[in-house]
């Protein structure tokens, strides 16, 4: 490893909340304080394992639409990588303590902020939210440079979403509906959480709300569902709304999971809908009745997860995140496993079995 460039101890103060600067970004739940009794975490060992590989930035990634080896999509998921490797190597930091780890994560930021033009496209984009977090966990202790050329990208990205959110109010077009506007809608909160800008966190609350009434029905079920007949979309909805929500969560004090929208519709009610799904007592066949191409193109080529019968640990994810703020979801998330690595930076609540 080359430890030239490793970035001062003085920096490494650590605060076991949100850092308390005047622009600095709040986070959703109590963190964890630093301790060598992590060094063996799961997230540490793992962020240790990759201290030695370097970031693959590209101006443009694009798997949106494209099957493997079509176009740019495998240059581009390699370029992904690096944004979960970024948030994996923030979360270690902030457990251990580990100065090379901070190193890492800022090496990951600076390469992404010095190179990244975005596309505004929320698929392509939905995963950039790993490196807004990375931010977000480091930020007290990052280089002033690193600081502000991160800022700079997370803005670019949080204005030019709500530009387009702006545009697209009323629109009934299905993407302005479903999935895709549910990750729009997950990249505006994030980003503009992470920025810790009132006007861009007001904007997000707001058009979260607008979207929860266009894609979730009052029973609980989603456009996604009735449009692909699989749970996998809906996974692929609700996740990104969650997501949202959490990011979200410490700008106010209300709980974005349970708001009812202007249809009576929720998150909750979503999450309640597919909750016999991902306990097991109910099995779905996916993908027979989509009404989407490429779907159908997916099971042609054999894409794992286009055909069969949906598998609950899809919705892991979903169910460990949503449990930060709703608490009933515990259960069924520790049945399912496989939290996130991101929600290891979290203290543990009363019941947490994690």
């Amino acid at each position: 490893m080359n430890t030239r460039h490793l970035i001062p101890v003085a920096l490494l103060t650590l605060t076991c909340a949100a850092a308390h600067a005047d622009d600095a970004p709040r986070w959703w739940c109590p963190l964890t304080a630093p301790s060598p009794a992590h060094a063996n975490d799961a997230v540490v060992t793992d962020a240790l394992a990759h201290l030695d590989a370097q970031p693959h930035p590209m101006a443009h990634v694009h798997t949106q639409g494209l099957l493997p080896h079509q176009g740019i999509h495998d240059a581009s998921d390699e370029a992904e990588r690096d944004w979960p490797l970024a948030l994996r190597a923030a979360v270690a930091w902030r457990l251990s303590g580990k100065p090379e780890l901070l190193q890492q994560a800022a090496r990951y930021l600076d390469a992404w902020a010095g190179t990244y033009q975005p596309d505004f496209n929320p698929i392509d984009e939905t995963n950039l939210a790993n490196l807004f977090q990375a931010y977000v966990l480091t930020h007290d202790a990052l280089p002033a440079s690193t600081r502000k050329a991160t800022a700079a990208l997370i803005r670019r990205i949080a204005e030019g979403y709500l530009t387009r959110l702006q545009a697209k109010t009323g629109s009934t077009y299905i993407n302005d509906i479903n999935n895709w506007q549910s990750h729009r809608i997950k990249l505006l909160a994030t980003s503009a959480a992470a920025l810790g800008d009132p006007q861009l966190v007001a904007a997000a609350r707001e058009r979260l709300l607008i979207q929860v009434a266009a894609n979730i029905r009052p029973d609980g079920s989603t456009v996604d569902f009735a449009q692909r007949d699989a749970l996998h979309y809906v996974t692929y909805d609700l996740e990104p709304l969650v997501q949202a929500a959490l990011a979200l969560s410490s700008y106010g004090k209300d709980n974005l999971l349970e708001a009812r929208s202007s249809t009576g519709s929720s998150i909750a009610a979503a999450l309640d809908w597919l909750a016999p799904w991902a306990e097991g007592r109910r099995t779905h066949q996916e993908f027979v009745h989509t009404s989407e191409p490429f779907d159908i193109e997916r099971q042609k080529a054999g894409l794992k997860g286009y055909g069969g019968a949906w598998d609950p640990h899809n919705s892991a994810a979903l169910y460990a995140q949503a449990a930060v703020l709703m608490p009933k979801y515990r259960t069924l998330a520790g049945q399912l496993g496989n939290a996130p690595p991101v929600l290891q930076a979290c203290a543990a609540m009363p019941g947490d079995k994690r």
